[in-house]
């Protein structure tokens, strides 16, 4: 039997997660809330240097799907959800969600 080729398109739209911490217990975190909800993420290890140090984290990324499409808030009050979560989990005090027009910063920081 032939496979028919089908075209689908959407609106582009995506959010990564910045976070710092432990990029296993952050895969975790992503595949319960993935298989609670029916959600697919990418998650990479990345490598922080600022001022005064240095340390490991992991980007995930959410995107409008085309074989399951979303609005642009919905991913992102998804994307929000899980950064909430991860940031938890990982016991940090802050996460950073970037869609392509701005950057939120969530955290539990007290300046001093």
């Amino acid at each position: 039997m032939e496979s028919v080729l089908k075209s689908v398109t959407v609106p582009t739209f995506w959010v990564k997660i910045y976070a710092a911490g432990d990029i296993e217990i952050a895969k975790q975190v992503c595949r319960k809330e993935c298989f609670n909800i029916g959600l697919c993420v990418t998650i990479e290890p990345v490598e922080y240097i600022y001022t005064g140090g240095q340390e490991t984290g992991y980007i995930v990324g959410l995107i409008n799907y085309p074989r399951f499409p979303a609005t642009a808030e919905a991913i992102y009050e998804q994307a929000k959800i899980l950064a909430l979560k991860l940031k938890e989990e990982g016991c940090q005090h802050s996460a950073l969600l970037m869609p392509p027009e701005k950057t939120e910063w969530l955290t539990t920081r007290v300046d001093k």
